[in-house]
């Protein structure tokens, strides 16, 4: 490559905050690191386009292109069958959508974050014989990353049990986590909730969408989490409206104080909120379990239980593995166990300073200029 040359990449993904926001990181840093390079970087986002994609890609100057694809379902039911049907034609388009995309794009190299949402753009660029490089944020591959793996030049993997066929395309890197996520401040934190600050503080984490349960559980003990903690609660988007009218209806008026529900936090919102609590209670996504290693925090995990290959669990396993969460499985999840559990962990200082240092020691911290160093050597 010719130094002060425009150097295009292509991105893509499933289009879910745990796809998108590895890949706004991915972009910042690779802007940073060609452009220290004397290289012009421009990059193009191709797959999935709903308002979480058109707003971060937009933001991040980003040229998107929105790809159809669609997803196999692998249980056989009529409505399954019907629905895979239709999706296959989906795929087929996407994949022509994106060999005519890519045709006048035409990349160095492509970035896939993986999930079907990625799989047309992957497909048409081996094709056309560009370079592709993958990331699996989960422990188990999914399956559009295990056929991808077949004819991708590496395959980076966020933990180190990890099986990639073949395994001499595996590189151990970690997650990809914002930066910015780790810039969080307390006092910042403190006068935007705004915080009480009287009591132990817990985020309530469900993923960009929220999870249903986990607000479920929180409100059937509602009462007995803010007569001993102060909750920071990121129901999802659609649930906050009913949040707000179930802590009017449930929480007695000298507690109300104690509770503050948000649809979804921002990135410099969600940065301040790990920063400022003292226990997370989270689904198992890779991203969420990255994001709170990164910040160093005691956290209890509850897998959810329909996560394709089951991969929320085994996330979940491999961090407690290391001693960094507690993990509570779907079919023992009740509201009065969370509080028990939550209670015991938060009078334990000796159990949460370990928790904190296991945390922290979880995963490299420099994933994405160990991704960089590699895509740039392969290309």
């Amino acid at each position: 490559m010719i130094p002060g040359k425009k150097i295009k990449i292509v991105i893509t993904g499933g289009g879910t905050g745990g796809h998108v926001f590895p890949l706004v990181a991915f972009v910042r840093e690779a802007r940073k690191f060609f452009e220290d390079l004397n290289f012009l970087p421009v990059f193009y986002y191709l797959g999935p386009v709903n308002e979480l994609t058109r707003k971060v890609f937009q933001r991040e100057g980003v040229k998107i292109f929105s790809v159809f694809s669609g997803k196999i379902r692998r249980y056989l039911t009529f409505s399954s069958v019907f629905l895979n049907f239709l999706d296959f034609f989906k795929i087929l388009l996407g994949f022509f959508q994106s060999l005519f995309l890519l045709f006048f794009i035409w990349p160095k190299f492509i970035f896939s974050k993986g999930g079907f949402g990625s799989f047309p753009v992957c497909l048409a660029g081996k094709i056309y014989q560009r370079k592709i490089f993958l990331h699996e944020s989960d422990s188990v591959l999914g399956l559009a990353n295990r056929i991808l793996a077949k004819f991708s030049k590496l395959v980076f993997v966020s933990f180190e049990e990890t099986k990639v066929v073949p395994p001499s395309k595996k590189v151990f890197v970690g997650n990809i986590v914002r930066k910015k996520i780790l810039e969080g401040d307390k006092e910042r934190a403190k006068e935007k909730f705004p915080l009480v600050g009287d009591k132990k503080i817990i985020l309530i984490l469900g993923g960009s969408q929220g999870a249903q349960r986990i607000n479920e559980r929180i409100f059937e003990s509602i009462n007995l989490f803010l007569e001993n903690f102060e909750l920071l609660h990121q129901v999802g988007p659609k649930n906050l409206a009913q949040a707000k009218a179930l802590a009017e209806f449930l929480v007695k008026p000298e507690l109300k104080k104690y509770y503050h529900p948000f649809g979804f936090l921002e990135e410099e919102d969600l940065a301040d909120a790990l920063c400022v609590s003292d226990l997370i209670i989270s689904r198992a996504g890779a991203g969420a379990i990255f994001e709170i290693a990164s910040v160093g925090k005691p956290s209890i995990l509850i897998p959810l239980k329909e996560s394709a290959q089951n991969h929320q669990l085994q996330n979940a396993y491999s961090f407690a593995k290391k001693g960094a969460c507690i993990v509570i499985e779907e079919e023992n999840f009740t509201s009065r166990f969370l509080f028990e559990i939550t209670s015991t962990l938060l009078s334990d200082e000796k159990k949460l300073k370990e928790m904190v240092e296991a945390a922290k020691n979880f995963a490299p911290k420099n994933t994405l200029e160990l991704i960089l160093k590699e895509i740039f050597r392969s290309i």
